[in-house]
């Protein structure tokens, strides 16, 4: 506790969400020695497996942060991510990629307009972009399976590995630097920043609020239709509503990690440690055959808990 307390308090989610993940590995560790007899949650291969895995959700949180941190919320990313994998597929060839990312861009344009331009709310305006993207997807495959296959750059960067290491997890980090530099080192990050703590005050300081707003949402649409490309690699095939388990683990990892969820404070690397701590958290659950049920309960627990943990840090601020 006195070590925590000599946190900053900037970093100091940060400091407990690795906690958490240390308290997490060390459970499922002796729940695997206790009924299995082996420790496969310290094994280097078991780890790359999990971060893999996992890191399908580290883009999607990478995305949604940049969100979360204008104080809005994207609600189109399960769709997004499968409409993003269904037209790849479709596709095909050497467009496959491009077509997919295509789908995140258009996505990310019409949310923005729709919460910048319009003033719809995000949650409002992104549900419903969602709504019809499930709708157009369904009509696009006749409400059957697509009988299509990932291409083999698909199937390279999502299962493939180099050096022993998945190739996901380097396109994770790749993304993630960007991110990480975007918010750090560019005038458009700041603006973010700016926008987020408080809109009109940045629209009065010049910042062009609505592009800035627009940005981030394609930002998060793009972030979700590369996870969509990659899981559907992953899989060898795009499936309908394969993007619906991740919505609420990728807002989990962003509030988990520190960014306040009503926007202009959080670092990406917070987000990181987020996304790592719900892939362990889902790898013991799994290990203790938790149903989804039950991990969705854990997910919406943790986002409430955290709204309240901030509500009363802005209470004492004031």
């Amino acid at each position: 506790m006195n070590a925590l307390n000599r946190v900053t308090p900037e970093n100091r989610p940060i400091a407990i969400a690795l906690a958490f993940t240390i308290v997490i590995i060390l459970v499922g560790t002796a729940y695997t020695l206790a009924t299995q007899g082996t420790a496969p949650m310290l094994m280097p291969s078991y780890l790359l497996q999990q971060l893999q895995i996992g890191s399908f959700l580290g883009i999607c949180a990478a995305g949604m942060m940049m969100v979360i941190l204008m104080g809005h919320i994207d609600l189109s990313v399960p769709w997004t991510l499968t409409a993003a994998a269904m037209m790849a597929t479709t596709v095909g060839g050497p467009w496959a990629i491009p077509a997919g990312l295509a789908v995140g861009l258009v996505v990310g344009i019409v949310n923005g307009i729709g919460v910048s331009v319009m003033r719809i709310p995000s949650m409002i305006f992104t549900l419903g972009v969602d709504s019809v993207l499930r709708g157009l997807m369904v009509a696009h495959t006749g409400g059957f399976a697509p009988q299509t296959e990932a291409t083999p750059l698909m199937r390279f960067l999502a299962a493939d590995r180099i050096l022993g290491i998945p190739v996901a997890i380097f396109v994770w980090a790749g993304v993630s630097v960007l991110i990480a530099v975007i918010l750090t080192r560019t005038g458009f990050g700041k603006s973010i920043y700016a926008t987020g703590a408080k809109e009109g005050a940045a629209y009065l300081s010049g910042i062009r609020t609505r592009r800035v707003v627009i940005g981030a949402f394609i930002a998060s649409s793009l972030c979700a239709a590369t996870a969509g490309v990659l899981l559907a690699g992953y899989s060898a095939k795009a499936y309908q509503g394969m993007g619906g388990a991740f919505l609420l683990p990728a807002i989990a990892a962003v509030v988990l990690g520190g960014t306040h969820i009503l926007g202009g404070r959080g670092r990406y690397l917070g987000t990181l440690v987020g996304v790592i701590l719900i892939v362990f958290l889902n790898s013991v659950l799994s290990i203790m055959q938790m149903s989804e049920a039950y991990r969705q309960i854990i997910y919406g627990v943790v986002i409430i808990g955290m709204l309240l943990i901030y509500g009363r840090e802005s209470h004492k601020r004031q």
